[in-house]
């Protein structure tokens, strides 16, 4: 190789990392995300940094815009080429992107950022060909492809210097917001996407999808790879993968390079069953001993606004009920005759003054807590009303969206008669209401309005917060970020009542299953690297990696999976509002709440995207299809305690907890959209909590589909051992027996902080190891037909 083109190949690649094509585009703040009317804002050109460079809208070819550097890149000698190909596939695949300290410049420079046009903190920016093309992370060694890519990237790095970043965020306000785009089903139930000319989020991408934005989604946490210590149990026998931390088989064949570029693996996620296409008939709504229902059920049609019962406020001020905030008995105290005053008249006093600043809020909401006066911060919020929007913007929060908001919570009287029973453990006790009752109960919410719930030392102090003074304070972004997603629901539901009800339950088993005696086979399994729980998941039993205090930090720091299933789906806040902590033997299952927002990102990277238009049908009792189940897992201090048999089986008895339906038949049953509970900032180990999960689901009766959430190595090993199991009909109670031999053998004689026996190898070997059953007749098929 000559100097001059060796020189050549290291700028290109210099290039391809530099800031100014690796820098992260958060958006301003004054982006025109409350304008009422923004169909002016949106732009052809749309630079998508989320991952993948290319030209939204464009049916060319997405290399055309770069033909004019090929003849550069041909000129690199075969064996350069082929080392820029060998360095993409030997990059890890869970490689994050960190955000470079020139951002705020380039941001300064382009200008604010559209929710289209973000890259993420973790985001890795790499090329993705078409359908028909071979993507540069294959194992291909195509030397010419290799040596476009150089150029392209180099290419791509101009072309994004040089294009404008123009808003195009969408406004919060308006009901037709020009690039949100509803989700719709088609005749038969399945749910399709109408436009596709903005790229999906990260965390919002269709697994089967080609052209969707690569990104590796930063909720995978800890637990990829089980340690530098660990080592690969050593095998001959051909029955058993040789399987490591990283990827599950080390000596690849065709078929296993084949595998590596796939998306997805084991069942397709249309033969799964959904919501509603496999639910038995409901029967009529009826009010019974342990379902409160708060509406007329009598009066109850599609499409109109239930009616709530009774027609006259209730009024309860005792240990099984909410205090409501319109109580008579919410007194508080003041220097006159009597000593007290009514807390609601006080309230409506401070409220329907007229705000026209983020300090009037603040002086109204003090004005009936004026114990926190000094504690409370209202720093996230005077900054978004400030800083975060145009005039025009803030003009129309203070003389239309807040004014509303104020009428919804004053509503309670009228709309909330009936007092709501408080979900207390070791209840198994159901709760409907209707969307417009939550909506008030969250305008109260928002101004802090309930009684004797803004301190730990409260009668409270098992439950969560529900009033929202903590999302008020601090400076974080992300503090921000979550007020333009709850002002979005509050927009759309000041200017439309919504017509639909929401059942909130609190499952509590006494019982479970003896798991070493169980001769449950494994039901199906998909599981795919792409997507979400939210979105592929749809019409599924959609897992809540949830905090024993349900919704966890959803109105403070938290913004991971539970806080932002709770943003964009913001009805499930209220169940803060009523239940109490989950115990080890409980879960929470809410149906029919509604999705108001798209978002893009994670944790620090969460932003605000768009209005979003649920269209997901709904059941008998006017619900949408939506099933979320809160599961809370257990947090680690130490990695090797999750494999104690008291902590495993722990988890084992939470998840079937939240995937059990007694009583119903398994052909109802939907399957799960899960994917790595517990892991992250619990600790859990990815791999021991995927085989727990559908230890439980078998048992349950359910299938699984599994969101790796990125870790395509993590859906190779998952898919794989599934694989071997269900070949060598190995029951759950099987498993559970071979759980307790792990712990046993390697995990306590261990002297390391890892073991030194991977798990999957584990069972791979004693599996492998053991003789051959005796013929027996032919195994029946599992209930579900499997």
């Amino acid at each position: 190789m000559s100097a001059l083109q060796n020189e050549k190949r290291l700028r290109l690649e210099a290039d391809c990392h530099s800031e100014s094509f690796t820098g992260t585009h958060r958006g301003s703040l004054s982006t025109n995300v409350l304008t009422p009317n923004m169909d002016e804002t949106r732009m052809e050109v749309n630079s998508n940094i989320t991952g993948d460079v290319k030209v939204e809208n464009s049916r060319s070819d997405p290399h055309a815009s770069f033909e004019c550097n090929k003849t550069d890149a041909c000129q690199l000698k075969e064996n350069d080429k082929r080392f820029d190909v060998s360095q993409r596939q030997n990059a890890p695949g869970d490689q994050k992107s960190q955000e470079t300290p020139g951002s705020s410049n380039t941001e300064a420079m382009y200008g604010p950022s559209s929710p289209n046009s973000i890259v993420h903190d973790n985001a890795v920016i790499e090329m993705k060909p078409k359908v028909e093309e071979t993507a540069l992370v294959s194992n291909s060694t195509d030397a010419n492809l290799s040596g476009v890519a150089s150029v392209c990237m180099e290419k791509a790095k101009l072309d994004l210097s040089l294009s404008q970043n123009t808003s195009a965020d969408v406004e919060m306000l308006s009901p037709e917001s020009p690039t949100c785009k509803s989700l719709v089903y088609n005749s038969s139930g399945e749910r399709q996407n109408p436009c596709t000319e903005a790229p999906q989020a990260p965390c919002a991408k269709s697994s089967s999808s080609e052209e969707s934005t690569k990104v590796i989604d930063p909720r995978a946490g800890p637990g990829t790879v089980c340690g530098p210590d660990v080592t690969a149990m050593e095998t001959e026998n051909p029955d058993i993968p040789v399987s490591g931390g990283n990827s599950s088989v080390a000596n690849e064949d065709s078929s296993g390079s084949q595998s590596q570029s796939r998306k997805w693996l084991g069942t397709p996620i249309e033969e799964l069953r959904r919501m509603p296409m496999c639910a038995q008939a409901l029967p009529p709504l009826r009010a019974t001993e342990n379902h409160k229902v708060l509406i007329r059920t009598d009066l109850l049609k599609e499409g109109e606004v239930p009616v709530p019962y009774p027609n006259k406020f209730r009024d309860a001020w005792d240990d099984m009920t909410v205090k409501m905030p319109c109580s008579e008995k919410n007194l508080f105290p003041m220097e006159n005759e009597d000593g007290v005053q009514s807390r609601w008249e006080l309230i409506i006093s401070a409220l329907e003054t007229e705000c026209k600043s983020s300090l009037d809020i603040r002086e109204a909401i003090l004005t009936y807590n004026t114990a926190h006066a000094k504690r409370w911060d209202f720093t996230a919020l005077n900054f978004l009303c400030t800083d975060g929007l145009e005039h025009t913007e803030a003009q129309y929060l203070f003389n239309v969206i807040l004014p509303k908001m104020v009428t919804l919570a004053l509503s309670a009287p009228k709309v909330c008669t009936q007092p709501i029973p408080l979900l207390k453990q070791n209840m198994n006790q159901s709760l409907t209401l209707s969307q417009e009752q939550i909506a008030c109960l969250l305008a109260n919410a928002f101004f802090c309005t309930f009684p004797r719930r803004n301190s730990r030392k409260s009668e409270y102090y098992n439950y969560p917060e529900i009033n929202f003074y903590r999302l008020f304070e601090g400076s974080a972004r992300q503090k921000i970020e979550k007020l333009r997603t709850l002002l979005c629901y509050f927009r759309r539901v000041t200017t439309e009542k919504p017509t639909g009800l929401v059942t909130f339950t609190r499952q509590s088993l006494n019982s479970f299953p003896k798991w070493e005696s169980l001769s449950t086979q494994l039901t199906r399994l998909h599981i795919s690297c792409e997507g979400t729980i939210e979105d592929q998941g749809y019409g599924m039993l959609q897992v809540d990696f949830a905090n024993r205090m349900v919704g966890g930090g959803v109105t403070g720091l938290g913004l991971v999976q539970e806080e932002i299933r709770f943003l964009i789906n913001p009805e499930l806040i209220v169940s803060r509002l009523f239940t109490e902590a989950l115990e080890h033997n409980e879960c929470l299952i809410i149906t029919g709440t509604e999705q108001y927002s798209k978002y893009s990102g994670y944790a620090e990277s969460y932003k605000w995207k768009a209005n979003h238009k649920d269209e997901t049908p709904r059941d008998e009792w006017q619900r949408r299809c939506t099933e979320i189940v809160a599961v809370d897992a257990l947090k680690y201090r130490h990695y090797m305690e999750q494999f104690h048999p008291e902590k495993f089986t722990r988890e084992l008895n939470k998840a079937y907890c939240g995937f059990v339906r007694q009583g119903v038949n398994t052909q109802n049953l939907s399957a799960i959209a899960t994917g790595n509970w517990g892991c992250g900032a619990f600790g859990g180990d990815t791999r021991l909590k995927a085989l727990l999960q559908l230890m439980a689901a078998a048992e349950a009766g359910r299938d699984v589909a599994y969101f790796t959430f990125g870790e395509l190595a993590l859906m190779r090993d998952v898919h794989e051992l599934h694989t071997f199991l269900t070949d060598k009909q190995v029951s759950v109670g099987k498993l559970y027996g071979l759980l307790k031999q792990y712990f046993n053998l390697v995990v306590k004689t261990s002297h390391s902080q890892r073991p030194d026996v991977i798990l999957y190898g584990f069972i791979y070997e004693q599996i492998s190891s053991d003789p051959p059953p005796e013929p027996t007749a032919a195994s029946p098929l599992p209930p579900d037909g499997h």
